[in-house]
């Protein structure tokens, strides 16, 4: 299997060095490790899981830091320089992610957070990445089902709610209505279909929908009881944040899932608690 640039690959160490080993990259040759990235006991023969990248002399470099982004997806990242190349992102590694002036969807500015896409420039080997995102999604017709779980990347706040990249592949929409706690652009979260439109558009909840949410969380509330000495100061009562916090459901499905254990002769409700039966 080739070695890529800007992802993890494993590799064999073929020497050592004062200052670190070389390691074996298949068709770009022999890429030192760094000693500080060394992992203790690592020895000639040996593989071990890196991340290859130019260094500041656009030198092949490994390490075994995992960045926040590999090349061919997708992340939000803060700006924490901007100069007359174009604006630097931290991605977890010492040189910056570049996004040059040309891949900027509008001018960024230091300390801003964006959502980009990295990409390896064939021409040069360099890591960089672009905020115009646009042009990457939604090339196909999106074929979920209603229910269905998906990843998602919180984007920007718009009129109704909150953009989001869906799968790598998709823009979606989740609405403020279907919100439960707070979210933040950037955020990496699993979501729910809502439903997808004719147009291809998808609406996204931070639920189940349906009477499926509610079942989800039925074992979740006696376990919980169970470890807590048959008592639970959580009631239908209680503020939705403090539901949220303990059981990531909004207060309406909390409420039906009290009712359906109830129903079910498997709590009592209480005032200011819920007990379970024995």
């Amino acid at each position: 299997m080739p070695t890529n640039i800007g992802r993890m690959n494993r590799l064999r160490v073929v020497k050592e060095k004062d200052f670190g080993v070389y390691l074996d990259a298949e068709q770009l040759g022999e890429i030192l490790l760094p000693k500080r990235y060394v992992p203790n006991g690592l020895r000639v023969g040996e593989e071990v899981d890196v991340f290859i990248y130019l260094d500041s002399e656009d030198e092949l470099i490994a390490t075994t830091l995992i960045p926040k982004v590999q090349v061919g997806e997708f992340a939000a990242l803060r700006a924490i320089a901007v100069n007359q190349v174009g604006a630097f992102f931290d991605w977890g590694l010492a040189k910056d992610l570049l996004v040059p002036f040309s891949q900027q969807k509008t001018r960024v500015e230091e300390g801003q957070v964006h959502l980009l896409f990295v990409y390896l420039d064939q021409i040069t080997n360099r890591i960089v990445a672009t905020t115009k995102v646009d042009p990457l999604l939604n090339r196909q017709e999106p074929e979920y089902r209603t229910g269905e779980q998906v990843d998602i990347i919180v984007g920007d706040r718009t009129d109704i709610g909150y953009k989001c990249i869906v799968d790598s592949r998709y823009w979606g929409v989740l609405f403020f209505q279907d919100l439960v706690g707070r979210v933040y652009k950037g955020d990496h979260m699993k979501a729910y279909i809502k439903r997808v439109r004719e147009d291809g558009k998808i609406d996204l909840s931070l639920q189940q929908t349906g009477y499926k949410k509610v079942v989800t969380i039925l074992d979740q509330i006696i376990e919980h009881l169970e470890q807590n000495d048959g008592e639970m100061h959580l009631t239908d009562k209680s503020a939705p944040d403090a539901i949220f916090k303990e059981f990531k459901v909004s207060k309406a499905t909390f409420k039906k899932a009290l009712g359906a254990l109830y129903k079910e002769q498997k709590i009592n409700l209480g005032k200011d608690k819920i007990t379970l039966k024995k």
